[in-house]
Parts: C-alpha cells; structure tokens; sequence
C-alpha cells in the first residue's frame, strides 16, 4: 500500500487575511476543510477566543512561534542576539503558556537579526555560541511541557537579509551543538529553495532533523501550484516515501481568495485516493 497522505496546516497569519481576526481564521480553516492551523505570533489576540475557536471547530494548533521582541526597533526574535537573554526567557515563558493553553506541541523558536550597524562576521561566533546556550535552555524547559522547539533558517537573499540563521547547514550544525532531541529544524521550502537549491538530498540528508514543514511557491510565495521553480507533486512524494508524518504548514500569499487558491490541496488528496485505490 502508498504512505498514508500528507496532512496540512492553514498558517492563519497568512491565509484568510479578509477576516480580521485569529479565532475567524481558524473558523475559516475548519470550513475549508483543515483539521489544523499555525500561527506566528497569536500574542495580541484574546487566549481563550482562540482556545473556544480550536475547539469549537475541533481543530489542532500545531505550531507558533515564540515572541518577535521589540518589533517597532526591528527585532525578529532574539534567542540569537547577545545581551537579549532574559528577553529571550520571558518570551519562551510566554510562548509555552500559550502553548500549553492551546495544545500546540512545536513552538518556533526565532533567532532573530543580527544587530543593525554590526557586521555579521564579526559577531557571527559571539550570536551562535548566544543561540545554542538559549536553545539548551529552552530544551530543559520545552522538555517539561511535553513541547517540540523548532529552528528555522529564513533565506537572506530576498526575505531577510539580516536574519542570523539561513541555511539548512547552518541550522544543523547549531543543533548538532545543541545535542537535545527535542530541538529539530522547521522546513520551509520556500526558503531551503532561495538559500540553497538541490532539494532533494537536503531532504533527506536532513530529513532526521526535521521536525515541521512548511510550503509555498518560488520566487513569489503564492500557492503550491502557481508558476514558479517548484515541483510540489515530486516533493510531496518525496516526502510521503521518506515516511514525513507531521503537519505541513501552508504559509504562502494567496493570490487571490484563499479557498479558491486551495485546488492544489484537492488535486493533492484525490491523486492519493486513486492511488489507494490503484493499490488494492
């Protein structure tokens, strides 16, 4: 028999945006047919608006990501930043909070920029040896409420271009120094494409690592199935045979209504129902 089909989240921080609001969005997910839902920073929302919507729609948070710091000064997490330590804690407890409030299981941890006026190869060492302390610590912490930490290159070609952590090498290399089972990387093929290509034996020389995937198209981040480099019917294969049985998180620019833009999911489910079928 084929490996069961692959499971999607809606990232309602990118999906949906005509309702204004978290707890609509997840209505909106569950009404397109998603069991599941992602959000980046829930934090401005109401907690238990967002608890009665998951359950309600009886819909699983499964990934969000812990807080950005001080946004209006240009941070984008700060477990990376040296001197931002206790910022870093006190978003981590804040994020775990919500977490387990929520019953999400992955939190994304942020790196966060390197500092504005500071050459990256300067303080590159000082911002890694930051990191894996910061993420040691929040293993201890994660490990206690049954939670996932997750890392995340972000390219630094088009999206980023400050952003400390950026390729899947990279990341490896930080959670090979970080040593806990329960730190993994967060996959996103929009990015691992930009910053380096061959995506095919990325995959699965970090396949082991991985503990989240998410999806949109190159070079525009529009749907799976818009023009772009891309192949996700082979991607999603490849990750289907790799045995991949986690969420893959929709993070894209619809480009246009968001249920509309959704045929590529359909295509996706019906391509495996016939080969279900074929199989038996």
């Amino acid at each position: 028999m084929p490996p069961p089909p692959l499971r999607f989240a809606a990232n309602v921080s990118w999906l949906f945006q005509d309702i204004p609001d978290f707890p609509g969005r997840i209505g909106a997910a569950a009404r397109a047919g998603f069991r599941a839902v992602e959000v980046a920073w829930p934090y401005a929302s109401d907690l238990g608006e967002m608890k009665a919507a998951l359950r309600e729609n009886n819909t699983e948070l499964v990934l969000l990501n812990s807080p950005p710091g001080n946004a209006s000064a240009g941070e984008l997490g700060v477990s990376a930043v040296p001197g931002r330590q206790d910022g870093f804690r006190s978003g981590l407890e804040q994020a775990v909070t919500w977490a387990r409030e929520l019953g999400c299981t992955r939190i994304h941890i942020m790196a966060g920029r390197v500092p504005s006026g500071i050459e990256r190869a300067s303080i590159e060492k000082k911002m890694e040896e930051t990191f894996v302390e910061n993420l040691r610590y929040a293993s201890d912490i994660l490990n206690e409420a049954g939670i996932v930490g997750l890392i995340e290159p972000i390219n630094c070609r088009i999206s980023e271009p400050r952003y400390f952590l950026n390729t899947p090498l990279q990341g490896a290399s930080i959670l090979q120094k970080v040593g806990r089972d329960n730190v993994k990387m967060q996959m996103d093929l929009y990015h691992w494409q930009i910053m380096d290509g061959n995506l095919t034996e990325n995959i699965k020389t970090y396949f082991p690592l991985i503990g989240h995937v998410q999806v949109a198209q190159v070079p525009h981040r529009n749907e799976p199935d818009s023009p772009g480099e891309l192949n996700y019917q082979y991607l999603f294969d490849l990750l289907q045979g790799l045995g991949y049985q986690g969420y893959i998180g929709c993070e894209y620019k619809p480009r246009g209504d968001t249920v509309s833009g959704l045929r590529w999911m359909e295509t996706y489910r019906r391509r495996c129902e016939e080969d279900q079928d074929t199989a038996k």
